[in-house]
């Protein structure tokens, strides 16, 4: 686990932090922790802790004839008293032309780049990518331009795409550049448009259903489409949105993926291009829509086609909240499980509002499950 994105604070200002309501002290110069709710606790009495209040305690830490302390004690530092962290001299000076004299420091080591056994704490997850830095490391696509022609006019292979595609960054505030034209807003979609849009077809199809069949079986139809979407939402993941290792050598075929799916992948908590556009889900929606209506009798094709569109939306929205919203207890597995496919190995976890079907099919991401092997280095 990565250490959190916490505010970075000036030295004058851990100094003035040294008495019992408010004890600070900093490691490394650099880690500032708030040990007053310790004081009380510590073996040695609390007034060893307050001569040291303000100050770095790195050397005290290490020392032998006084208490050389474990790597547990630093462990419980950082889980329970790390408030945040200690400007260098440069960043001092932008600290102080900041209107809330409070700037986020990137934790230390951190590279969404690269695949992880554990997640990054969820603080993390909203700290921007160095465009520049990762532009001049992997060579891929520059952040800070529009992203579509980058990949259309790309000279690179399909492997160097997939890897690089499946290595997440983070754009921060807003959402990166895709067509920079009038395009632009075409290309997102705010979650709550999803459930407005599709739940009053959902409502008309089921209605039409239950008024022209005995509610039992119009309602059976209705989860009998439920469950098919289940299937439906693992195959297109798994099958479409993936078809990583066949996908042509070609460019055309690269940004059709990205626009796809790879977009997200590469910008994985970017909120407005999460969810599926209205007309994009129209065009994926209409070969199913055919088929429902031509092998079942019309009013049972209606339920089937309103459970299979509320399962869908039923997705988008947990996709969307899975990304961006604190979960309640019984959903939090879900959500780590999510992210992971992300984070960990894109080549397991395909479902999305479930894990039903990866184990079925042999794809659940386990907590031992391997971490994604780079294609390129």
């Amino acid at each position: 686990m990565v250490s959190k994105t916490l505010p970075l604070y000036s030295k004058a200002t851990l100094q003035k932090h040294t008495d019992r309501t408010s004890c600070w002290v900093s490691v490394g110069n650099r880690k500032i922790y708030d040990v007053s709710q310790f004081l009380d606790e510590h073996p040695g009495g609390d007034q060893y802790i307050l001569d040291y209040a303000g100050k770095d305690i790195t050397a005290v830490l290490k020392d032998k004839l006084i208490h050389e302390h474990t790597e547990a004690a630093y462990e419980i530092l950082d889980e329970s008293y790390l408030v945040g962290y200690l400007a260098t001299e440069e960043e001092e000076i932008k600290l102080l032309t900041n209107e809330k004299h409070v700037m986020e420091v990137t934790p230390e080591n951190l590279d969404t780049t690269t695949f992880v056994k554990e997640l990054p704490a969820e603080e993390v997850l909203s700290v921007a990518t160095d465009f520049g830095t990762d532009y001049t490391k992997h060579h891929f696509l520059d952040l800070n331009k529009p992203l579509l022609m980058q990949v259309l006019r790309g000279n690179f292979t399909r492997d160097f795409y997939i890897d690089q595609i499946h290595r997440p960054r983070h754009y921060g505030k807003g959402s990166a550049p895709l067509f920079g034209n009038f395009l632009e807003p075409l290309s997102k979609t705010v979650w709550w448009v999803v459930p407005m849009v599709w739940y009053p077809v959902v409502l008309y199809y089921l209605t039409r259903a239950l008024q022209n069949m005995p509610a039992h079986l119009a309602l059976t139809c209705f989860a009998a489409g439920v469950f098919v979407w289940t299937l439906i939402e693992y195959s297109l993941h798994r099958f479409l949105f993936h078809f990583d290792d066949n996908m042509p050598e070609s460019n055309i075929a690269f940004t059709v993926h990205f626009l796809l799916h790879g977009v997200h992948h590469y910008l994985p908590m970017d909120k407005y291009r999460l969810v599926m556009p209205p007309a994009l889900f129209v065009v994926l929606c209409a070969p199913f829509y055919r088929l429902v209506f031509s092998i079942f009798p019309e009013y049972c094709a209606c339920g089937c086609f309103a459970g299979g569109l509320f399962g869908y939306v039923c997705y988008d929205v947990t996709h969307y909240f899975l990304h961006h919203h604190k979960l309640p207890p019984f959903m939090r597995k879900l959500k780590k499980y999510h992210l992971e496919h992300h984070y960990k190995n894109y080549e397991l976890g395909f479902g999305v509002t479930s894990w039903y079907w990866d184990k079925v099919f042999g794809t659940y991401l386990a907590s031992n499950s391997p971490v994604s092997r780079p294609k390129c280095e």
